[in-house]
């Protein structure tokens, strides 16, 4: 009985023995692979987020072509898109983006004055030609007389369409008047009595242009290209590719010195992206000079 249990002891201990063994080695080979992942882990780069709301034609197109470019040069770029003109301001200002690509000059000054923005222009990407569009007239020499002429209430694009009338020859503006700040009251003569209509929101003009076939309708670009319209094609006059009204990014002023922002912004202004706005739009979307 002594003999039988003196062997159970000694079997018990050396299996004891051989589990705590087996503990250490499982012990120290999970405690390599978790210093192999770690490893792994802290040896890829860290990729700073930024985030930029966009119109989605053709501001969001164009960065998601910038997207991988970015993401190359330590950048992961997130891109919120609109389809109207007042959120983008209103989410840079309460801090859910860090930038914005939608607007130009005269717009962005309108936006601070209204709203009080503390918002600074990075820089110019693109130029937007407005056209001028009509279902049945044809020919600018055979617009009736009083037609009318709808355009967005936006007032920072009244003296821009106004602008692109008078290079037509179909209205004057008053002498000295700044043509970027021109109003309707700044007409000076207007032969054919077009009836200016500035009382539509900018998203809703290609509907106008559908409905109203004897109106002339003043629409910008990106809604006349998700609209099917080919601006170069389609419209009855357009502005020139040496149009003033260059789209922006634009930040908040406390931002204006972001190294990634300013990344950003020299990615968007390349020239594999200006090369890329070129073939994909065909002159309805002209990359600054």
């Amino acid at each position: 009985m002594k003999k039988f249990l003196t062997l159970f002891l000694s079997a018990l201990f050396i299996f004891a023995l051989a589990a705590c063994g087996s503990a250490e080695d499982d012990s120290s080979s999970n405690g390599s692979e978790t210093g192999n992942e770690s490893g792994e882990s802290s040896s890829e780069e860290e990729l700073e987020e930024v985030v930029i709301g966009a119109s989605s034609t053709p501001h969001a197109e164009i960065l998601e072509k910038a997207k991988p470019i970015l993401k190359d040069k330590g950048i992961n770029l997130k891109i919120e898109t609109y389809q109207e003109y007042i959120l983008p301001n209103k989410d840079l200002a309460s801090g859910a983006l860090d930038a914005n690509y939608f607007q130009h000059t005269p717009y962005l000054k309108e936006q601070k004055q209204e709203f009080d923005y503390d918002f600074t222009s990075l820089g110019p990407v693109h130029n937007e030609p407005m056209g001028v569009y009509s279902k049945n007239i044809t020919n600018v020499d055979e617009i009736p007389e009083g037609t009318e002429v709808i355009m967005r209430r936006s007032e920072s694009e009244h003296g821009r369409i106004l602008s692109l009338f008078e290079k037509q020859g179909l209205i004057t503006l008053k002498e000295g008047v700044e043509k970027k700040s021109a109003t309707i009251d700044d007409v000076a003569k207007n032969p054919k009595n077009l009836e200016f209509s500035p009382d539509v929101d900018a998203g809703l003009l290609p509907q106008n242009y559908e409905r109203e076939e004897d109106a002339l309708v003043a629409i910008n670009t990106n809604y006349a290209i998700e609209a099917g319209l080919n601006p170069t094609e389609d419209s009855l006059f357009i502005e020139g590719d040496d149009s003033p009204y260059a789209n922006l990014l634009v930040t908040k002023t406390e931002n204006k010195d972001s190294e990634a922002l300013k990344t950003v912004l020299e990615v968007l202004q390349s020239e594999e992206i200006r090369s890329f706005i070129k073939e994909e739009y065909k002159g309805a979307i002209v990359p600054v000079k």
